[in-house]
């Protein structure tokens, strides 16, 4: 069983870079220190094959990358599309993420659906869509909505999952209402476990689309205190039983605090990684 912990994204952790790193490649640091980490840019903007031909070079044989789905395949840009439309958008975003698959090192293929999308007939046929257009790739579902989980959906949508061989997001956010969902602990595929952890806060959850761009700076805007990633640590220990690998993502930057969270619970877990990329520091060990 392996548990991986790691960050989303590698651009803005400044507690992991001196300055000369700051001026060098930023992602041959973060991958000497996790092993996993999640790619954001792709959600705005379908990536050139040429910039996971960089990030591949620059990671060790082993790394691996969560890739967010772009945002037209999520439906966040509210753009209604012909099957064919759709059939080219989703090829394109394959044929871009290919040199990651051939590398061995996609982990999942990230859809994070917008806070509007609810349990309806329209969305599940969404889903089904998504299915047929990537039958064979590590798809993780992550929703914005908590109407799938409650009492009366809640089996329903795990069994959704399940039954495409998807992987459900395991979601640590502030309960801030219709617009974000209870943390489930549930495994709906037997190779891979993803938990995304957000913090808890909940001034700044709602605040999407308000002010600007500021509301970025304060929605994730949490540190996790010892207890409640003491709590986490024996949740991933019971998952871990459940499914081969757990993969641990923070998420609570806004304050910079995601990557010294990220590496108390590597410690809480008693976790050594190898195969990381060496530091500079080690060579004068």
């Amino acid at each position: 069983m392996t548990i991986l912990i790691g960050l989303t994204g590698w651009g803005d952790h400044t507690t992991l870079y001196t300055d000369a790193d700051k001026k060098k490649n930023k992602l041959a640091t973060y991958s000497s220190h996790f092993p996993v980490v999640e790619i954001d840019s792709s959600f705005y903007a379908i990536q050139s094959q040429e910039n996971y031909d960089k990030w591949i070079s620059e990671t060790p044989d082993h790394f691996q990358f969560v890739i967010k789905a772009h945002q037209s395949m999520t439906g966040h840009d509210r753009i209604t599309r012909t099957i064919q439309e759709a059939k080219q958008l989703f090829q394109s975003f394959l044929e871009s993420i290919e040199p990651v698959s051939k590398a061995s090192k996609l982990h999942a293929i990230l859809f994070q659906f917008p806070p509007w999308f609810d349990v309806r007939v329209a969305h599940i046929q969404k889903l089904q869509k998504i299915k047929q257009l990537l039958p064979n790739q590590p798809i993780a579902i992550e929703f914005r909505n908590q109407t799938w989980f409650e009492a009366a959906h809640r089996q329903a949508t795990l069994d959704l999952i399940k039954k495409n061989d998807w992987i459900h997001t395991i979601c640590d956010e502030p309960q801030a209402g219709e617009g974000s969902v209870p943390t489930v602990l549930e495994i709906t595929n037997p190779t891979t476990a993803l938990i995304r952890m957000h913090g808890k806060n909940v001034h700044g959850w709602n605040r999407n689309g308000r002010g600007g761009e500021d509301w970025r700076n304060v929605r994730y805007l949490y540190q996790y205190n010892a207890k409640e990633l003491t709590e986490w640590a024996t949740y991933i220990r019971q998952l871990e039983k459940m499914t081969q690998t757990v993969t641990v993502l923070f998420n609570n930057n806004s304050g910079g605090d995601a990557s010294n969270n990220a590496k108390e619970l590597i410690q809480l877990l008693h976790i050594s990684y190898d195969n990381l990329n060496p530091r500079q520091l080690d060579l004068f060990e």
